[in-house]
């Protein structure tokens, strides 16, 4: 007796629902990406649209692109081709797109051309995921990471090294133009003057390119070391008068070094200072996790305790992060209304400027002036007057008496456990380890991108349903 199987016949036409939502198991990812960019406010990307005079080849419907890219970045898919690909051979793509097929340039074009207003999505989906119930505020843990630039470390230069090939370069140019006109002249003689003599040797044309680029990142360094010594002057005169007001109020002469001010027009980078040529903004920075330098940003992020909610992106060309505490909590309150209760951070954040700051008067701040080890917090009172630095180093004594307490060590150490866990699975789970842009607004942009994911996957798992209008 033959055994009986379910009916297979590969060359039998089936009809597939008519319904693209039966396509998919209910509670499928695509379909909730699906309803809740439905429920999200695309004015801004629709009326772009709706303000064209119509001619030309219709394009595709917007909201339609805009949950193909919501989607193929919650689940790591965030090359233009491979979404493209996808719309013939996966399922949930072939729902989102109504089984239509995108190209991959049009794809591209949508990205680049939205990206600013893609990003603006983050604050209506942390909104959606305060409506949940997930956003609490009591403690925001803050951390960042770097994440590898569209560019090459090995089209980097530093200043000192752009100074000797320039040199090189306009003699060689200077050599390569002389030869040229003697042969010019050579032709000339030869074949008369109806030759055409506008050509550039092709040696000549890569070198004069290679200096060209050299000269303007040379001067864009040289322009960023005169903007730092102007900010660093602005600083030295202010603690100039604060040590004058000081010396009236008691009469005394102040101890110390007085800060010096220099000259801003004489100003030069340093001979280490680097600059890439293909991404200029990015910055050669260290991957704590590798040890390896690579050409960089640094992702900056505030997350919420109570579900992993990411209340706060930035993005910076800083390699460490001494100047980000006040920024990333002013942010937090920004996109939600209110500042958290209490705050976490490591190391890398303490600074007892940012620790006192006013803008951060409410909040019960745990920064660590210490790595492993008690390390030297007074770098930036070394030419302060004695007081200053024994302010400093009050508050820095204050900041550790208060980890070593009980309730200090157990908030502390929640900090790993909160946001340490959301750069693992940006990185690790959806593989996300470089920017798709050049230059810090983009990048920025497409960081936000990747942050409203990582909120509507939380909102996804947390089993939340949109309420029907």
């Amino acid at each position: 007796m033959s055994r009986i199987y379910l009916s297979y016949d590969p060359e039998q036409r089936l009809l597939m629902p008519p319904d693209l939502r039966d396509w998919l198991p209910e509670g499928h990812l695509a379909l909730f990406i699906s309803d809740v960019v439905d429920e999200l406010d695309l004015k801004p990307i629709v009326e772009l649209y709706e303000s064209g005079d119509g001619r030309g080849r219709p394009p595709y419907h917007p909201v339609m692109m805009v949950k193909l890219l919501v989607y193929g970045y919650c689940i790591g898919r965030v090359s233009s081709r491979k979404i493209e690909k996808a719309s013939y051979e996966d399922v949930a793509f072939r729902v989102l797109a109504c089984n239509q097929h995108p190209d991959h340039d049009s794809i591209a074009e949508f990205r680049r051309r939205h990206l600013q207003e893609l990003a603006g999505l983050f604050v209506q989906v942390l909104k959606l995921c305060e409506q949940a119930g997930l956003v609490k505020l009591g403690h925001v843990a803050i951390d960042g990471s770097k994440l590898r630039a569209n560019a090459s470390k090995h089209k980097a230069m530093s200043y000192e090294r752009m100074c000797e090939k320039e040199e090189q370069l306009a003699v060689a140019v200077a050599r390569l133009l002389q030869e040229a006109a003697a042969v010019d002249e050579a032709e000339d003689q030869e074949y008369g003057k109806g030759r055409r003599g506008d050509e550039l040797p092709a040696e000549l044309a890569r070198r004069e390119s290679r200096l060209r680029k050299i000269r303007e990142a040379k001067a864009a360094l040289e322009e960023e070391a005169r903007v730092k010594a102007a900010a660093a002057n602005a600083a030295a005169e202010a603690k100039i008068e604060e040590r004058k007001k000081l010396e009236a109020e008691t009469g005394k002469k102040t101890r110390g070094r007085a800060p010096q001010v220099v000259e801003v027009a004489a100003a030069k980078p340093e001979p280490k200072a680097q600059r890439n040529f293909t991404d200029p903004e990015s910055r050669i920075m260290k991957d704590s996790a590798t040890g390896s330098f690579e050409q960089s940003y640094n992702a900056q992020i505030a997350v919420d305790a109570a579900a992993q909610i990411i209340v706060a992106a930035s993005l910076t060309q800083a390699a460490n992060d001494k100047q980000q505490l006040v920024p990333v909590l002013t942010a937090v309150k920004i996109n939600v209304g209110r500042m958290p209760e209490k705050s976490t951070a490591d190391a890398g954040y303490f600074s007892t400027t940012a620790v006192t700051s006013e803008a951060l008067s409410s909040i019960d701040l745990y920064v660590t002036p210490d790595r492993g080890k008690k390390t030297e917090q007074l770098e930036e009172s070394r030419t302060e007057s004695p007081p200053a630095a024994e302010i400093e180093q009050a508050v820095i004594e204050q900041m550790r008496a208060k980890l070593k307490t009980n309730e200090g060590r157990e908030v502390y150490k929640q900090r790993k456990l909160i946001v340490e866990p959301v750069f693992g699975q940006v990185k690790e789970v959806r593989g996300f380890r470089r920017f798709s842009f050049r230059g810090l607004a983009k990048n920025e942009a497409e960081w936000d991108l990747i942050c409203l994911t990582h909120n509507l996957l939380k909102l996804f798992r947390s089993g939340f349903c949109l309420q029907p209008a």
